[in-house]
């Protein structure tokens, strides 16, 4: 089940979930809206490979705005760092951003409970649009988990602060 504005509300305010910074009028009525920082990385290579650390160059987005590109893979991350030990985090692209033909994520926005951190977002578009810093981007929402499990401890991305471009190369190190 997913938990509703008012129980993510709840959460935040008894630690069993952190965002951080955190704005009570972000709260929707299932979600949380999650803002884009000011950086970006574009990967400086055409051909990437799943098996090596591909470089990627850091762009700063001015207050002006940016100009996507569309055919451009744009690596970002939200300003929010979220944790939750008890939830399953979930990440999707606010309606309006959709609406101009911008996607935040190409699959990855399921998230592991236990995660924390800063979200990466994988940002392409369909036109040219400009993007602004500190926009709402995005939104959060919770799922419950049924059954044992574990929290997620993965070296690649657990704790990240930074935008983190692919890491898959270390799945080839095993």
């Amino acid at each position: 089940m997913i938990l509703s504005g008012k129980k993510i509300q709840s959460e935040i305010e008894n630690g069993e979930i952190t965002i951080t910074p955190y704005k009570k009028e972000r709260i929707n009525p299932n979600s949380y809206n999650l803002t884009l920082h000011d950086e970006l990385l574009v990967y400086k290579d055409n051909e990437l490979d799943m098996r090596k650390h591909n470089e990627a160059e850091k762009i700063k987005i001015p207050k002006e705005g940016f100009l996507l590109k569309p055919g451009e893979l744009y690596l970002g991350r939200t300003v929010e760092h979220t944790e939750t030990k008890k939830y399953v985090p979930m990440l999707e692209g606010r309606s309006s951003i959709g609406r101009l033909g911008i996607f935040i994520h190409v699959t990855a926005g399921f998230g592991d409970v236990g995660f924390s951190g800063t979200w990466t977002l994988e940002i392409s578009a369909i036109k040219p649009v400009i993007i602004y810093p500190n926009i709402e981007v995005g939104q959060i929402y919770f799922h419950t988990i049924d059954g044992d499990y574990e929290l997620y401890k993965s070296g690649k991305y657990q704790n990240q602060k930074d935008i983190k471009e692919s890491m898959m190369y270390k799945d080839f190190e095993k």
